[in-house]
């Protein structure tokens, strides 16, 4: 169920998205707000769920993931949920996707390099029960990211 948001809401939101890290003072000086409004809107939000948390934005080339790709997964139609529960298990997926279209799954992999998504695809996601079959985009650039190095749009 979707949340009765305002403007408000939305700037704090926003400068959240942008620095997760921000003060509520300063929070509340960007939104034209007072900290105790502040205070009190940012708890609404997140005890309502609109904020589930904060997380930092890591540089995944610098924590050893030199290669990322999408890898688009056909799996067997009766087997999403055993398929759902091995997906957590693997850590080279940093996001899925149960999509519609031709393929069922939309998995972002990041490895250190070819070898390691050969590896991965061939040896791990394609053992894999329920996994019919699969095709791997490798991704070149990845602009608007957030990513200091990632070129903007």
């Amino acid at each position: 169920m979707a949340v009765e948001l305002d403007a408000v809401d939305r700037t704090i939101i926003e400068l959240l998205r942008a620095d997760g890290r921000m003060s509520v003072r300063a929070l509340a000086e960007r939104a034209h707000v007072s900290r105790a409004n502040a205070y009190s809107r940012l708890d609404r939000l997140r005890r309502e769920g609109v904020i589930r948390g904060f997380t930092a934005v890591v540089d995944p080339e610098k924590c050893g993931y030199g290669l990322a790709a999408y890898v688009s997964v056909r799996i067997r139609q009766d087997s999403w949920e055993p398929f759902r529960d091995r997906l957590r298990e693997i850590g080279e997926v940093e996001h899925a996707a149960l999509v519609s279209g031709d393929v069922d799954l939309i998995l972002l992999v990041r490895v250190a390099d070819a070898a390691a998504l050969r590896t991965f695809v061939l040896e791990r996601l394609q053992r894999i029960p329920e996994v019919v079959g699969t095709h791997t985009m490798f991704i070149l650039d990845e602009p608007g990211t957030g990513r200091p190095d990632a070129a903007e749009p």
